[in-house]
């Protein structure tokens, strides 16, 4: 089957075709279109909801028609439709979830709602040799700028929340710590640049909830020592030198609660997979020092990420996760929730 995926959640208007069949439980990617208003964000220093709704009015249209323009019929092609429905911005939501609903109601197809988180996790399933490989149970790591979430996966049908994040999600974490070493949004990408290359971490940031026993998470405290730390160096010493060791250390400090409680997750629950997903998925350094983490312990427990163009919000994710979760709605039926989180 040809599913057409649509994904407006935040700050990204994405369309995507994939093939799918139960046969041999694959997802091959066809197309996937991505618009960003990222441009625009980085300006004000944070993501302003009404204008990342008014550009995806703008843009959701065409990133539809370039998504499905090599397909002769699309409306005869199609067998499908999935679309974030939450969580997310209500605005940037409305844009897909009535997008999708209109085109559910002329070409008479079915219309699959998929949770954006659910997303993130089924971006492994996407035509990178991993479906096979991944086997049951297995624990997932969402970890992005808005979330930061462990949970179980049983089976394609039974996933179990663990532990999420209490206040700041750790991509969020690092967007403010980076705001505070005067950075531009996003500031992820900015830290891991200036952090690699530091060999030490100088200035040890606190590690919340690292040994609490269960899988939540907090960032907040971790923001505050920062605070606390560029204040105490002050603006005109934050030379080059010490924004390589404040990120350094920011990096090691976030890094080592995700990996240290996800696999403690994942030894606790007889996992026999662990997956990544989310933008911060993408990091570079998150991904060696997992499987850095996993080699040492010696862990029977293989890990798998997403291409990291996949770890990003789009669509291709919303219709690979509607495909293992198939649960059609009547189109009229279909809301946007931005508060929506695990079932």
């Amino acid at each position: 089957m040809i599913i057409l995926g649509i994904e407006t959640s935040c700050d990204e208007t994405s369309a995507s075709l994939v093939r799918a069949e139960k046969k041999d439980q694959k997802v091959e990617l066809i197309t996937n279109v991505v618009s960003s208003s990222l441009a625009l964000h980085a300006k004000t220093g944070g993501i302003i909801p009404e204008i990342a709704a008014r550009e995806q009015v703008k843009y959701i249209i065409p990133v539809i028609k370039k998504s499905i323009e090599g397909l002769k019929n699309p409306r005869e092609e199609i067998d499908a439709i999935a679309v974030t429905t939450g969580p997310g911005l209500i605005g940037s939501l409305l844009v897909g979830v009535e997008t999708a609903k209109t085109i559910s109601y002329i070409w008479d197809k079915p219309i699959v709602p998929v949770n954006h988180l659910f997303g993130h996790i089924y971006a492994n399933w996407i035509e990178n040799g991993n479906s096979e490989k991944i086997n049951f149970p297995v624990t997932a790591l969402i970890v992005s700028g808005g979330h930061t979430d462990l949970v179980l996966i049983k089976n394609h049908r039974e996933i179990v929340w663990l532990g999420g994040t209490r206040d700041d999600a750790a991509g969020e974490a690092f967007d403010k710590t980076g705001r505070i070493l005067g950075l531009s949004y996003p500031a992820g990408p900015q830290i891991e640049k200036l952090a690699s290359g530091i060999k030490k971490d100088v200035f040890n940031f606190p590690r919340p909830l690292i040994d609490s026993g269960e899988f939540d998470f907090s960032f907040s405290g971790l923001k505050t020592a920062v605070v606390r730390k560029a204040e105490e160096i002050g603006a005109k010493n934050l030379n080059e030198d010490v924004l390589k060791n404040i990120s350094f250390s920011i990096q090691e400090a976030i890094f080592e609660v995700l990996i240290k409680k996800t696999i403690t997750a994942a030894v606790k629950t007889h996992s026999r997979s662990i997956v990544l997903g989310g933008g911060v998925a993408a990091n570079q350094t998150l991904r060696n020092k997992f499987e850095f983490k996993i080699e040492n312990l010696k862990l029977k427990i293989p890990l798998f990420v997403p291409e990291k163009r996949l770890c990003t919000d789009n669509a291709a994710m919303i219709a690979a996760a509607s495909f293992f979760n198939y649960k059609q709605e009547p189109w009229k039926n279909l809301t946007a929730d931005p508060e929506a989180y695990f079932d």
